[in-house]
C-alpha cells in the first residue's frame, strides 16, 4: 500500500495525460466535447477511475462513451509510458454528473427564492386575524380604586 498523497499524485498526473490524450492523440469522429474533471486511483495504484464530462444530445454522450472504451488500451499505454509505474492501473471511464446535479440544485434554490419573495410579499400586507394587540393590557386605575 501506498500513501494517500502518493496515490493523490498520480491521480492528478494520470488526469493530465489522459486530457492531454483527448486533445491532441484520439483522433475518434464520435469523440464529443469532453472534459476530464477529475481522477482518482485506488491506494495499492491498480484502477484508476477518470471522471469527466460531455456536453451533446443522449445519443452524442453514449458516443463518447463509446470512444472512450475504445481508445482505453491507447490512453493506459501512455498513461504507463508516463508515469512509470511498474504495474499501469487500469482505466474506466465515468461520466462526472456533478454538474447536471448542481444546475438541478441551482433550480430548486431558485424556486425556493421565488416562494420565499412570494411569502414576503403576502406578509408585508398581512392584517392580524384578532386584535392588532392580543396580549392584556394593565387596566386604567379609576380614581374610585385608589
Amino acid at each position: 500500500m501506498v500513501d494517500a498523497a502518493r496515490a493523490r499524485k498520480l491521480a492528478d498526473r494520470i488526469q493530465k495525460i489522459v486530457a492531454q490524450m483527448l486533445e491532441l492523440r484520439i483522433k475518434d469522429p464520435r469523440l464529443g466535447f469532453v472534459t476530464v474533471t477529475d481522477a482518482r486511483l485506488t491506494n495499492d495504484l491498480r484502477d484508476a477511475t477518470v471522471y469527466y464530462t460531455v456536453f451533446g444530445t443522449d445519443d452524442e454522450k453514449a458516443g463518447t462513451a463509446a470512444a472512450l472504451e475504445s481508445a482505453k488500451g491507447v490512453i493506459r499505454t501512455e498513461v504507463g509510458r508516463q508515469t512509470g509505474l511498474r504495474h499501469t492501473p487500469s482505466l474506466t471511464f465515468e461520466r462526472d454528473e456533478v454538474p447536471q446535479n448542481a444546475a438541478h440544485i441551482e433550480e430548486l434554490l431558485a424556486k425556493a427564492r421565488d416562494l420565499d419573495a412570494e411569502v414576503a410579499r403576502s406578509a408585508a400586507t398581512a392584517q392580524p386575524a384578532g386584535e392588532p394587540d392580543p396580549y392584556r393590557q394593565p387596566r386604567e386605575r379609576d380614581e374610585e380604586d385608589g
